[in-house]
Parts: C-alpha cells; sequence; structure tokens
C-alpha cells in the first residue's frame, strides 16, 4: 500500500493540534470536521492520496480528480490549529484480516504531523448506543494517557467504557501517535449506526466539547437548527412506538401485523 501527503505549505514550528474527522458511524467526526472548515474558513496546506481509498476518479464540470483528503490551518488566540477532513479513509476487510492499508496511512500521516510540528492529535468519531433514539448524546472519550483523559473528563467527556476498541483512521493515529510520543484522544458522540446519512446531534455535542476547550469563535445556529431537527424527529418516532405498544397492551391490535 502506498499512502502520500502532498504538503503545500508549513505555516509554523510551533507545536500545534489537529483535529481528524473521516467517514464513519453516524458519519459525526466528519460533520464536525467539515462545519470548522465551512465556519473557521482555515487554509489547505496538504492533500492526502492512498491507493486503498476507492479505486474511481470524481468527476465535476467535466473534469477528473483522484480521492483526496485534506489538511488545513488556521490559527486562534496565538495557536495553531489542523483540520484533516475528506470523504473517504482507507478500506479494510476485517473477515480475512486484512489492515495493511490503515497501518500504512497512519503510519504515513504521523510522519507528517510531526513534520508540521502537531504536539496534540483529536480524533473526532461515533459511537454506536442503541439508546440513541431517547437519550441526548454525549461525548465518550478514549485518551493515550492518563492526563489528556483527566482533563477532557473535567470538561464533560464521559470514560465509562471499561474495555472496547476505536476502529480504523481514528484509532490507529492515537495509537501509532503514542508510540511516537503524541498524545491525544478519540472524542466519540453518541450515535446509532443506524443514521447512515449522519447525526446532526451527536456531531454538535462533540463541538460543544471543543468550544468549551479551546474557545472557538464558531457561530452554532445551522447546526443547532439541524441537531434540533433530528431530536424532533427522534421523539416522534419514540412517541409513536410507545403508542403502538400501549395499544398491544391493552388488546388493540393493529390490523397489520
Amino acid at each position: 500500500m502506498v499512502t502520500q501527503v502532498w504538503i503545500h505549505k508549513k505555516p509554523s514550528q510551533k507545536p500545534g493540534v489537529i483535529f481528524v474527522g473521516l467517514p464513519g458511524i453516524g458519519l459525526v467526526g466528519k460533520i464536525v470536521v467539515d462545519y470548522f472548515v465551512k465556519e473557521l474558513k482555515p487554509t489547505k496546506i496538504a492533500e492526502i492520496t492512498c491507493d486503498a481509498f476507492p479505486a474511481a476518479v470524481l468527476t465535476k464540470n467535466g473534469l477528473v480528480d483522484l480521492f483526496k483528503d485534506e489538511i488545513h490551518h488556521f490559527t486562534h488566540a496565538g495557536k495553531d490549529y489542523y483540520i484533516l477532513s475528506g470523504p473517504v479513509q482507507p478500506n479494510w476487510d476485517q473477515s480475512s484480516g486484512s489492515t495493511e492499508a490503515q497501518y500504512d496511512f497512519a503510519r504515513t500521516l504521523i510522519t507528517a504531523f510531526k513534520e508540521l510540528k502537531i504536539g496534540e492529535i483529536y480524533t473526532l468519531a461515533g459511537l454506536h448506543t442503541d439508546q440513541r433514539m431517547t437519550h441526548k448524546p454525549q461525548v465518550v472519550i478514549s485518551a493515550t494517557d492518563n492526563k489528556t483523559l483527566a482533563d477532557w473528563k473535567k470538561l464533560g467527556a464521559k470514560a465509562d467504557q471499561p474495555e472496547g476498541m476505536v476502529w480504523g483512521v481514528a484509532g490507529m493515529l492515537l495509537g501509532i501517535g503514542k508510540t511516537q510520543g503524541i498524545p491525544g484522544a478519540c472524542l466519540m458522540g453518541e450515535t446509532s449506526g443506524k443514521l447512515v446519512y449522519g447525526d446532526p446531534g451527536a456531531s454538535k455535542a462533540v463541538i460543544d466539547l471543543l468550544i468549551k476547550r479551546f474557545h472557538f469563535k464558531i457561530k452554532m445556529e445551522k447546526m443547532d437548527s439541524e441537531a434540533k431537527q433530528i431530536e424532533t424527529a427522534f421523539k416522534k418516532l419514540a412517541d409513536t412506538v410507545h403508542n403502538e405498544e400501549a395499544k398491544e397492551k391493552k388488546g388493540d391490535l393493529p390490523y397489520v401485523r
């Protein structure tokens, strides 16, 4: 497998922070970083290609281009921040145990992060829960070290998963980064694997926590609206299920079963 990072500009020699959000459960991380790119207007400084991306090209206005992820940069309160976003992450076949692409992708990115002087990595993802329809999503954290874990727990992140796994780039970047002395954490918004078109409510929970930690100035009106819409839809669905269960208890069974 071959992963290539094309760095067009190195903005700073000071330690920076990177947020990574690629497609995954509920598209939670992707929605977060896409919103950051839209609202914070960062500068694109690098492009990423990988042999394990889809074997196809994107077409737009009659022109073709490879699938690419991107790294953007912005400054806030005198500190450098980076955003890794994109439409894809490397494919891997769990049934065959073929994980070479994920390791190559993560190792190559960590090398690029070190070249950019990135000193903290935060991967943003979704965590499936069966209670998503009836409960407000919270943010669950898995960190590389006790200090990072404690810092985020003070802000409201949960660490109530005694054991588990973080799959894909969201996990591999942290694991390999840890071996290179780069601390970080995966911030996972509680969502449902059934929400294939995305979960703005879970993404908003992650953004709220990031704002609390880094004090970003972001207009949240659109995200608030989208999150409210999905929570309203969940409430209607929950009310419907509750009413149907009540009918069954009364013996008033619907005609179609």
